[in-house]
């Protein structure tokens, strides 16, 4: 019986094999290329140089505060590898503590093409996402030396004390899997703060709103397409909380899919006040991988403490 099976299944599966091919082959065909593919062919480019997308590179970190060329001579719309590209490169490099060698290596094109948050780690010039803060707390007998990497936006925007109670809502027609990663990631932003959260369905009203977009959405920092900005947040108290509705987005760590929990954990962090942090175990560290999932990190929490004073 068993012998008579064995052939049936393999002739059936040979006839499978040309149909399961252009499947794969056209799978691969609809996969777009990551925004930030250009950065591969500008590997190893340094101050001097004339190269192809050396425009885009400078669009690049002009988005994520390392660039401007507001009142400059210089053109943020050509290919020259000039002395501002240089310098905001090596800004970037300390950022994300890499060799600050202001030529485009490997490290650094590697870093740069990672899918990232997509708030920007200097705002109106202003970075402390890469100088640590020296603090001292009292632990028994001694005052111990910590240094800090969190950092706040800029003027330090809080909620007031009078709001310590937040409630967040949903977009109407918000996937349904994404309620339960989010709720989870409030929990979790309470039980470390002195806040508390609660869902509403009042939207319209809600202290916080979470929606998924795509592309322009019409508030001037629009979405790129897979495996490029992931997400995005405002500072206090604005309460918007956009993801982008084109990434491929798990409940569980999942290779391949960003985790809905983590990236919530990292906007609402930016809702609360923090900006960036340099420290890769943080959640807000900027860049995340498909399949990873973080939760909140001693630097995030001595953040908000120092933010909000208790």
């Amino acid at each position: 019986m068993g012998s008579k099976a064995f052939p049936f299944f393999s002739f059936t599966l040979l006839l499978l094999l040309p149909l399961l091919f252009q499947v794969g082959l056209a799978d691969l065909k609809d996969k777009k290329p990551s925004p930030f593919e250009f950065l591969q062919h500008l590997q190893g480019c340094h101050k001097g140089e004339k190269v192809k997308d050396i425009h885009k590179l400078k669009k690049y970190l002009e988005n994520f505060g390392y660039l401007s060329y507001k009142n400059k001579t210089t053109h943020a719309n050509d290919d020259d590898f000039d002395d501002f590209l240089e310098s905001a490169i090596k800004t970037y490099q300390l950022n994300y503590h890499l060799k600050a060698t202001g030529t485009l290596d490997a490290q650094t094109v590697s870093k740069m093409m990672t899918p990232r948050c997509a708030v920007a780690d200097i705002i109106n010039g202003t970075s402390r996402m890469r100088s640590g803060k020296k603090r001292h707390h009292h632990s028994g007998s001694k005052y111990v030396h910590t240094v800090s990497h969190y950092s706040f936006f800029p003027g330090e925007p809080r909620w007031p004390a009078s709001q310590s109670h937040l409630t967040y809502a949903f977009l109407p027609g918000t996937r349904a899997d994404a309620i339960s990663p989010v709720a989870k990631a409030f929990q979790t932003w309470a039980a470390n703060t002195h806040f508390s959260f609660s869902r509403t369905e009042d939207y319209v009203n809600a202290d916080i709103k979470v929606s998924f977009e795509r592309g322009d959405h019409g508030d001037g920092f629009p979405f790129d397409g897979p495996d490029g900005t992931l997400a995005h947040a405002y500072a206090p108290t604005d309460g918007r909380f956009h993801y982008d509705a084109d990434e491929q987005w798990s409940v569980i760590a999942t290779p391949g899919a960003y985790h809905l929990e983590t990236l919530a954990l990292h906007e609402i962090g930016h809702l609360l006040g923090l900006e960036h942090s340099s420290i890769e175990g943080a959640i807000m560290y900027p860049t995340f991988m498909p399949g990873e999932s973080k939760g909140l990190h001693g630097d995030d929490i001595q953040g908000i403490k120092a933010l909000y004073n208790y």
